[in-house]
């Protein structure tokens, strides 16, 4: 009753019914105006737009963005600074990275949300980058760098091409070097005492640690080579890392403390898109399928694709390899004068040859340099051209056939093919009785590699035992 009352009496004279009258503000607090005076906030400013371009801009998904600030926004409660305004940007990327610049800025590929397994695991990545911005790593690097950049010079110049200004430089680079690596161990220090503060497991640290090792594995070239041989590498070797974040956890207690924050964490990255965009094409096997562009082509078998940023690169045995891409052109030339228009190194004119692939209009020709033998194919589709350069050793009888497979893989895609390709998510299935490592990951589609992918993306091995009810992570287009 004595609410009632109360609410009555704050009703305005004359009016019997309520009126909103708040609404959003139209001068917001941002990040960006928290710290607008910080000179550390106009540095990652003035990054952030180039940030952005390189990662194929920002993955606006409601679900994935309020997740992340769930976690960012329980850490900064327990970071160095609480008074420090943070911007999070989930990259529209596939790469497994997260990095920090300084003002607060923060970024996560959706690469790295697909490899985590629980919120604690994420929580463990943005703790550690949350402490580069705490710390003024990302200030202190910039000067590092720029005192290290300003001896070389001078040594170079004081010795020229001598032994002893050779070894200055390399000195300065070794500091640099060994400066970064002292700062990621700090980082992870923080990091794992955010994660225990928080109430997360501090143990997330250590175990994400080897799941990026064991993707950087999964996707080597080489996955026996041994990167802590590269001195100049500006983290700690995994395993000396995976050590350490376990002995700054056990501060919080034995393995099995804290909230790992698994179940609602599987339920934000359900349907997360998994690889490459639709603007950037789609690698399925020994097929590139661009459903923007509407062309696909295959590669041989044997070869592996790879969609980056400025071409489409496949590599394959016998150091073969090829490399796609498109350019705009509006001036109707022939193929054949176009492939003779200076952008071939080695071109030879004699071998330049008028054809049509898939019934559109092209070229083809031979070129040599630096032990190498090209076959260069270029087809116009519209105002587009589209190239193909393969390579092998000079002499190799693979070079013809590999082309061959190339050209005749090329293909217009119908309507029907643009319309049914779909992207591939991460879909979040539950075990039933009966199901295996191997029968979970024969229901994965779209992807290469499937049990390999299925134990790396759910940190399990191919003898592990899944419990019915246990939830896991699959690839799917469907």
């Amino acid at each position: 009753m004595t609410g009632s009352l109360l609410l009555f009496g704050c009703q305005t004279l004359g009016v019997d019914v309520y009126q909103p009258s708040v609404r959003p503000s139209d001068t917001p607090q941002t990040a960006e105006k928290a710290g607008a005076s910080d000179p550390r906030t106009r540095i990652g400013a003035n990054e952030h737009p180039r940030i952005i371009a390189s990662y194929g801009g920002e993955f606006r998904d409601a679900k994935t963005e309020r997740l992340v600030a769930r976690i960012v926004g329980a850490l900064t409660l327990v970071s160095e600074n609480p008074s420090q305004a943070y911007r999070i940007t989930v990259l529209n990327s596939p790469a497994v990275n997260a990095f920090a610049l300084p003002g607060g800025y923060l970024y996560v590929t959706r690469g790295l949300l697909a490899l985590a397994n629980d919120a604690s695991e994420v929580a463990a990545v943005l703790s550690h980058e949350m402490a580069h911005v705490t710390a003024n790593h990302g200030l202190e690097r910039q000067r590092r760098e720029q005192e290290v950049e300003l001896a070389g010079q001078v040594a170079e110049e004081l010795f020229a091409n001598s032994i002893a200004g050779r070894r200055a430089v390399a000195r300065g680079k070794l500091s640099l070097a060994a400066f970064s690596r002292n700062q990621e161990l700090q980082a992870d220090v923080i990091g794992v005492r955010m994660l225990g503060e928080a109430g997360y497991d501090p143990y997330a640290a250590a175990r994400f640690l080897e799941s990026m090792n064991a993707n950087q594995h999964f996707n080597s070239v080489d996955p026996d080579a041994d990167s802590s041989l590269d001195f100049l590498a500006s983290h700690p070797n995994p395993p000396q890392r995976i050590q350490l974040a376990k002995n700054h956890a056990r501060a919080f207690g034995q393995e099995g403390v804290g909230d790992r924050g698994r179940d609602y964490y599987l339920d934000g990255i359900d349907g997360l898109l998994f690889g490459d965009s639709p603007n950037e094409g789609y690698v399925r096997g020994t097929e590139f399928l661009h459903p923007v562009l509407g062309v696909k082509f295959r590669v041989p078998a044997g070869f592996r694709i790879d969609n980056n940023a400025d071409a489409v690169m496949a590599t394959g045995p016998g150091d073969l390899a090829i490399r796609f891409d498109g350019v705009t052109d509006n001036s109707r030339q022939s193929m054949t004068d176009y492939i003779a228009s200076g952008w071939v190194t080695g071109l030879d004119p004699s071998t330049i040859r008028q054809t049509r692939v898939d019934g559109l209009p092209a070229a083809t020709a031979r070129a040599s340099a630096d032990r190498w033998d090209f076959d260069i194919t270029v087809i116009r589709l519209k105002d587009r051209i589209y190239r193909f350069l393969t390579a092998a050793p000079s002499g190799s009888d693979k070079l013809e056939p590999a082309a061959s497979v190339v050209r005749a893989g090329f293909r217009k895609m119908s309507a029907r093919e643009i319309r049914d390709l779909q992207p591939l998510r991460i879909r979040i299935v539950t075990v039933a009785p009966g199901d295996t490592v191997a029968s979970l990951a024969a229901k994965m589609t779209g992807v290469e590699r499937k049990l390999e992918l299925f134990k790396l993306l759910n940190a399990v091995s191919s003898t592990s035992v899944l419990s019915p009810g246990q939830k896991v992570k699959i690839v799917t287009d469907r």
